[in-house]
């Protein structure tokens, strides 16, 4: 049976492991951030301890993602990625132990949510450059953007689930079924097989292949420019995240239910900007769509602060769920259709430390900015920024086009098959405009 286009990784059995057991856990690990949050703002009703528990949480990567990037480049990428997906799985059942019992305090949260972060630090780039094992070249891309897919449809299916067990039976069987759901994707990684190929351990120090990762990043502009609207986005976006208990309980009356429903909806945008990206044949206009969705990020941004409809808010988090995947997804595919594989999990370490790395700062300065001023106040100015950023981005992106093409065609002379070599469901042919 022939794949339409936008499925055609899904051909590979490896992929068909991953991505059934993948999509599973990932509802299971929404579950757990909506209820974790939830439970958060229950016993302390503070945007500052939510901002601190969302720190925790994502700081390690910041720190450590350079080591997981080295890991990744040495080691084999599915032994790696069983090991954390374990680790996490622990994680998960003790927090739901703990909950069960009711001696679960705010303290215990936030360790476990920083050793998950040390978890993330290793799975993150191991993740990103496994997919090459799983499909090869040719659908290297294709397949991240299904990944994306699937990440964004557990945004939708997860966050429901979880308002629904937070508000009949608590958020500690929240935390016990996404642990559950880590046997899913660890038993198809398990089941997969693969060449001999998973190991690319090089010479040389650790420290002489993390300065290699960053002069790559730092000493090509394209890519550069990239990551810092990226980890722009993400720190804009991270009050959102952070203070959607409170927007969901104070401002918008929906409660644990409406928290739920509000994430979902951010999910649906996600989900059909996602699919869009993988719908794509070439990169032409990525560049051009980075910038405006960046920008329309900021603008809705604005217009759901001072929103005071539950339904209407449920509407606006529609194209802001869109615009964040639209501009996510196409700088991972023109990140790594610029990059060479020997570099892919370093350059991907950078990439978490962009996607998710900048977010703890955002959630320290998002909590204690709305214990000042108001959540519907901190949304706003993030809006502003983000759409300042992306302003400039789109002014600087046409003087790098020429220097993005010569990216493209030297990863495609360092392996990747000519005319063919795909981004996101992206063929990147010889001349193609990125912008």
């Amino acid at each position: 049976m022939t794949l339409p286009v936008t499925l055609r990784a899904l051909r590979y059995r490896n992929f068909q492991l991953f991505f059934g057991g993948q999509l599973i856990s990932l509802i299971g690990t929404w579950m757990q951030n909506v209820a974790q949050a939830w439970l958060v703002y229950k016993m302390t009703g503070s945007s500052v301890l939510l901002g601190l528990a969302s720190f925790s949480g994502q700081i390690p990567v910041f720190l450590m993602a350079p080591v997981g990037g080295i890991v990744a480049d040495r080691f084999r990428r599915q032994r790696i990625v069983i090991a954390t997906q374990t680790a996490a799985m622990l994680l998960a059942l003790v927090l739901a132990a703990l909950t069960l019992t009711g001696v679960v305090q705010v303290w215990h949260i936030i360790v476990l949510s920083a050793l998950l972060g040390v978890v993330n630090a290793f799975d993150i780039p191991a993740r990103q450059a496994f997919f090459v094992e799983m499909v090869g070249r040719e659908d290297l891309i294709n397949a991240i953007a299904l990944n994306s897919s699937m990440f964004t449809a557990s945004r939708i299916i997860g966050p429901a689930i979880a308002g629904i067990l937070v508000a009949s039976i608590g958020e500690g069987w929240c935390f016990f079924a996404n642990g559950v759901s880590y046997i899913a994707v660890i038993a198809g990684l398990l089941l997969m097989t693969l060449a001999e190929h998973g190991s690319t351990k090089a010479p040389g120090s650790p420290l002489a292949d993390v300065i290699e990762g960053f002069r790559f990043v730092t000493g090509h502009a394209p890519i550069h420019h990239l990551m810092i609207l990226l980890g722009i986005v993400s720190l804009t976006g991270t009050p959102l995240s952070v203070l959607m208990p409170i927007f969901a309980d104070k401002i918008l009356h929906g409660g644990a239910k409406g928290l739920g429903i509000l994430m979902g909806a951010s999910g649906v945008g996600a989900l059909a900007g996602a699919l869009l990206l993988a719908s794509r044949e070439t990169v032409a206009g990525l560049g051009r769509w980075i910038a405006i969705s960046a920008g329309a990020f900021g603008v809705f941004l604005m217009a759901l602060a001072v929103s005071r409809s539950f339904w209407l808010s449920c509407g606006l988090l529609l194209p802001v769920g869109f615009a964040m995947m639209v501009e996510m997804g196409s700088s991972n595919t023109l990140i790594q259709s610029m990059s060479p594989d020997r570099l892919r999990g370093r350059v991907m370490s950078v990439y978490s430390m962009m996607f998710m790395g900048m977010a703890p700062l955002g959630a320290v300065v998002s909590g204690v900015t709305a214990a000042r001023w108001g959540a519907p106040a901190t949304v706003a100015g993030s809006g502003l920024i983000c759409m300042a950023a992306a302003a400039v981005f789109g002014w600087r992106w046409p003087r790098l086009r020429t220097q993005a093409r010569r990216l493209l065609d030297a990863a495609r002379m360092a392996g990747v098959p000519p005319h063919s070599a795909t981004a996101g469901g992206l063929a990147i042919e010889t001349g193609d405009e990125v912008a």
